[in-house]
């Protein structure tokens, strides 16, 4: 006997073998299903067998691709398995598994877990995919690695499924991290111990001290740098000199030195000592910069693989299965990825629904938000369309799949977010454009140095042109540069975190100091997102307590969020809120039933019609209620007119200051809403928006942007649901409300936590204050260095006799990251409220 965890126990399973007799089991190959040979089913010969099927559609799936569908492999044991004939089958979340024997179905099912999880995991790099470049396109590779161009990582091209697994180069520069800092601290204090009083060095012996540093260092710089090493030969081979080319130089320059230096302390001249007859090595030097380069690395790409889970959240909007109709009628849930196009699905209430398609039968209402960003569900009958991801409020629909996989709404808002990020190019770091000048200008001087002091040195005078050719190079490398952005970073977003402001990544902060438009969207940015109980008015005859409590009281009866806004309205309000009777609820027009024995109707002017219920009467308070942006109801009480309701999405209560403040700063307001042009046209004259859109969907507020993009414009979204994602990627900074839905989350560079709009002015002035602290960080990352180099040239010994000293370089190199850690923690301190609301302390 069979258990089918997707159609039941099966209390009766047939057997049929291929000639007809019961000594075997006959299964669908596609699906699992089990099969009837003689009841007229679809059938298909392949490789001189022939094969059963349930329904049309697995026919043809098995039709363009035999091959995927006549093994699988037991989960238990690892046996191949027929799956046309397999006696045991079962399924586990929708999809189905074969097994050679009733003992590993049984070790299956008990738990399933155990062999799911031993099989391996998905594979970082997916067969076929392309890696490109974002800001040198030209770039196309067919497996991951750094651009040669601009030393960035690649990023995979076409559409992402969710199962490309993690990064691989973060998983690797995170294991060589934290390899250089347990090797590098060590090296770090012995080397530079005795500026501080350490006595290490003394109690050891200078000597050994210098092989310590070189066994610690060399795993360092010849292990975990390598992949520095080879985006710095890169950028030689393509003359595009960047930070790379400064840092292969620098730690080559100084761990080849010091190298030289512990192996053959006798080729150097007396000036370049030490005590006890040593010569200065720069181990700690190459070991650290090393370490602190990585650092950088390892925040950057953390946040480059955050931006991918925008697309996981999208993905995830999509159920993992669907519920079939067979043609005799049976129902089984299938995977998503199986359903074909004229498949008739069950969506039952509180299900996702599965694929775009039609609905055939049935009658329910639908939360369409993820497309529409309206709050309030749209009723669904027959005939009308459906869209795969938005919700299924109440009631059950049979539809039929018609546009599946790439062809749905929702794989094209995956495609858009996707193409979105890709398109917009990284932050270009401050530190390339430096090095991009500063890097030639280094190698010209070494190379001044040397042929100056090979030909008028002292004797010997090419050792002298020699280890002044390297001390350039050594003091050329700044110690601070890995840390000069990524500290600011780090400081700057834990002080939005105090604020609200969650920070993604130091692309977002650059760009919103540019911003000059600003795109918001209505629902659940400018207004609280769900309907509320905002009016109340009453007819002759009625008091507003009693007509309150009818309306709340038939109302708690249905499943719509309009009723859930009038019941809530009525509790908080006081009402007596009993249960109804009779209750029926009218397609497109209301509701409608008995209340302690009077009659009760509340809906809209042509449910009043059919009532013969005279509204005209109340009709200026309507239309006035309309024009606010709100949603009127009637409501009728025993045949007669008893008043009206109204449910409207209230603004919040910080939009206003809010948005005279952003006004203020110099920024152009755009509402864009997928809600009705009167509903939305009543909100942005309330708040003095500059410019309003209605009817949006999602590849609208895109176009949009894409329009504003093209004018010049530098452009900003706020936004808060699924339907914002697209435009949120596109724009030149995403800002998404915290309180609204994940995946307009990840896809935004900045997150109000509270859906506060005052936190977009925090937002900005933590942007401009920080870009200002990364460009003094990179300063003083250079400053010394730079003042460095003519002395390490030896510019001062014909005057002075001064050649730079490696306690000087160290120094130099300990003052600069001093200097950028103390500078970047400053951003702790800074004060982000807005002029129109009251300083506060609260930590968010």
């Amino acid at each position: 006997m069979e258990h089918d965890h997707g159609r039941g126990h099966l209390a009766d399973e047939q057997r049929h073998s291929e000639s007809g007799a019961v000594d075997g089991v006959v299964r669908d190959p596609v699906c699992g299903m089990t099969v009837d040979p003689q009841a007229g089913k679809p059938r298909a010969e392949h490789g001189g067998h022939v094969y059963h099927f349930c329904s049309q559609s697995c026919h043809n799936r098995f039709l363009k691709e035999p091959d995927a569908y006549l093994e699988a492999t037991d989960p238990v044991c690892g046996m191949k398995v027929d799956r046309s004939t397999a006696k045991h089958f079962t399924r586990h979340e929708g999809k189905g598994y074969y097994f050679c024997s009733s003992g590993c179905q049984d070790k299956f099912e008990a738990k399933p877990e155990t062999y799911l999880g031993a099989r391996p995991a998905a594979e970082p790099m997916v067969v076929g995919t392309q890696y490109t470049c974002p800001m040198h396109p030209e770039i196309v590779r067919d497996k991951p690695g750094s651009c040669p161009i601009c030393g960035m990582a690649l990023e995979p091209m076409g559409v992402p499924t969710g199962d490309e697994g993690p990064n691989p180069e973060l998983i690797d520069f995170t294991r060589r991290f934290w390899v250089s800092v347990v090797l590098s601290v060590p090296v770090f204090i012995l080397a530079m111990g005795p500026m501080v009083g350490l006595p290490f060095r003394e109690w050891i012996g200078e000597r050994l001290a210098v092989w310590i540093e070189f066994a610690l260092a060399t795993p360092v710089v010849l292990w975990a740098a390598l992949p520095f090493f080879r985006r710095g030969y890169e950028s030689f081979v393509n003359k595009s000199p960047n930070m790379w080319t400064l840092i292969a130089i620098g730690v080559g320059a100084a761990y080849a030195y010091s190298v030289v230096a512990t192996l053959f302390p006798g080729i150097f001249p007396h000036q370049f000592r030490g005590h006890g007859g040593t010569v200065p090595v720069y181990f700690e030097a190459a070991a650290v910069i090393v370490t602190l380069v990585f650092l950088g690395q390892v925040l950057e790409l953390r946040a480059r693989e955050r931006t991918g889970s925008a697309i996981r959240a999208l993905l995830d909007l999509a159920p993992k299965t669907a519920r079939r109709i067979a043609e005799d009628g049976s129902e089984a849930d299938f995977p998503l990825e199986d359903v074909q196009s004229g498949d008739r699905l069950r969506v039952r209430p509180g299900d996702s629904v599965p694929v775009d398609g039609t609905v055939l039968e049935g009658r329910s209402s639908v939360d369409e938000s993820m497309i529409s960003g309206e709050p309030l569900p749209v009723e669904k009958t027959e005939g009308d369309a459906l869209t795969g991801g938005t919700l299924n409020k109440n009631g059950s629909l049979v539809m039929r799949a018609e546009k599946v996989g790439k062809d749905t709404m929702l794989s094209q808002i995956v495609e858009m977010v996707a193409k979105a990020q890709r398109s917009r190019a990284p932050i270009q770091g401050l530190a390339d454009r430096v090095s991009y000048y500063f890097v030639p200008t280094v190698v010209l001087v070494a190379i001044l140095a040397f042929i100056v002091w090979a030909i008028f040195g002292p004797e010997p005078s090419m050792t002298f042109a020699i280890v002044s050719a390297v001390s350039v190079l050594i003091i050329a490398c700044p110690c601070a540069l890995g840390l000069a952005t990524p500290m600011s970073i780090m400081t700057a977003t834990g002080r939005g975190a105090q604020a609200g402001v969650l920070i993604k990544d130091a692309e977002a902060l650059e760009r919103f100091a540019k911003v000059d438009t600003l795109i918001v969207d209505k629902t659940g940015t400018l207004t609280e997102g769900r309907p509320t109980l905002t009016d109340v008015v009453v007819a002759e005859g009625f008091r507003e307590d009693e007509l309150l409590g009818l309306a709340a009281s038939l109302e708690r009866g249905s499943e719509h969020p309009l009723a859930e806004a009038i019941v809530e309205g009525g509790e908080k309000r006081g009402a007596s809120i009993v249960d109804a009777t009779d209750f029926e609820a009218v397609t497109g027009k209301g509701v409608q039933g008995k209340v302690s024995g009077r009659s009760v109707a509340l809906g809209n002017v042509a449910m009043m019609g059919d009532l013969g219920v005279a509204t005209e009467a109340m009709k200026p308070h309507a239309d006035e209620l309309r024009s606010d942006g709100k949603t009127a109801m009637f409501v009728a009480v025993d045949g007669k007119l008893a008043g009206m309701v109204a449910v409207a999405d209230p603004i919040k209560a910080t939009t206003a200051a809010a948005i005279r403040a952003l006004h203020e700063s110099g920024l152009r307001i755009i509402m864009a809403t997928g809600d009705n042009e009167r509903t939305a046209m009543a909100v942005a004259s309330r708040l003095g928006i500059d410019e309003m859109r209605a009817d949006m969907l999602p590849e609208s507020k895109k176009a949009l942007i894409d329009e504003l993009h093209a004018k010049g414009a530098s452009v900003a979204m706020a936004g808060d649901g699924v339907n914002d994602a697209p435009a949120l990627a596109a724009a030149d900074v995403g800002i998404a409300m915290g309180t609204g839905a994940d995946v307009a989350v990840e896809s935004a560079g900045i997150t109000l936590v509270k859906g506060d709009l005052n936190g977009i002015v925090r937002a900005r002035t933590l942007a401009k204050a920080t870009i200002r602290n990364i460009k003094q960080n990179l300063f003083f990352a250079f400053v010394y260095n730079a003042l460095g180099v003519p002395v390490a040239a030896g510019v001062l010994y014909p005057v002075l006799g001064v050649l730079l000293s490696p306690m000087v370089a160290a120094a130099a190199m300990s003052l600069s990251s001093v200097s950028v850690i103390a500078n970047s923690l400053r951003l702790r301190g800074l004060r982000l409220d807005t002029p129109h609301q009251p300083r506060t302390r609260e930590r968010v």
